[in-house]
């Protein structure tokens, strides 16, 4: 099923109104809303599942920083007037979650991060690919999954893309250094809402000690690891993802 993006002042987003619990999904640096399809099918008739686009490659330069997509999700909330929201965040979508639990937890009632950064994250290494290089691309996109045939040729041109536009890429740079300098480890220990964590087992971006340790510190949380999975469970192993996510979600309410 296809949702149609809805432009609302300065906000766009996914809608599916499908409950009056919401769920709201944050992606990550180079995600997409295709990553959370899997979610979208499975949740969007049961609850009210919503996909804010961040805001990276359009906000003014001089803005672009992991708090200032933090204040679009924070001003996006409040425009939206959500309360009790199931957050969940991918790599750095799930750094974006934890700022906000850190800042609004009392408009949530759960948080759910899987393969979240803002405590070390492996992405493009240590310096950012040359423009054109697009087999170093692929196989940078490949190396997010387990099984490499899920960077379809799709996704890895939308990754070339923004690669290979300066606009972007600008972007890119500024809002990871800008997350590089935001990490939360030392305040891990503020988060009381029940928190669920989601891991690949064979994640080389966020590797699986990162979930652990997130894990150790966030008091009221539960650690689930899937195997043969890389940093994005949701879209390599939807079905256990979707289970996962649902008995979790199901037993808040017990």
């Amino acid at each position: 099923m296809t949702y149609d993006i809805i432009e609302d002042g300065p906000f766009k987003y996914i809608e599916t109104k499908g409950g009056d619990e919401t769920i709201m999904l944050l992606h990550g640096l180079f995600g997409a809303l295709s990553n959370f399809g899997g979610i979208l099918e499975h949740f969007g008739h049961r609850y009210n599942v919503v996909v804010p686009i961040l805001p990276i490659y359009t906000m003014p330069l001089r803005k672009v920083s992991i708090n200032g997509l933090l204040g679009h999700v924070e001003l996006f909330v409040e425009h939206k007037g959500f309360t009790n929201i199931h957050i969940l965040g991918n790599s750095l979508g799930g750094h974006i979650a934890l700022l906000y639990t850190l800042k609004n937890q009392y408009l949530l009632g759960s948080l759910i991060l899987t393969g979240s950064s803002g405590l070390f994250e492996n992405a493009m290494g240590s310096t950012f690919p040359k423009r054109g290089n697009y087999d170093f691309i692929k196989k940078k996109t490949a190396d997010t999954f387990y099984d490499p045939a899920i960077a379809t040729k799709e996704l890895v041109d939308e990754v070339f893309d923004i690669v290979n536009n300066r606009n972007k890429a600008i972007r890119v740079i500024a809002t990871a250094k800008s997350a590089i300098r935001h990490n939360v480890g030392e305040r891990l220990d503020e988060i009381t809402v029940p928190t669920l964590l989601i891991w690949g087992k064979q994640d080389t971006i966020t590797p699986h000690y990162v979930g652990e340790r997130f894990h150790e510190s966030i008091l009221n949380s539960k650690l689930v690891f899937i195997d043969k999975c890389g940093h994005a469970p949701m879209m390599e192993h939807p079905k256990l993802f979707n289970e996962e996510m649902e008995i979790f979600i199901n037993e808040l309410s017990v």
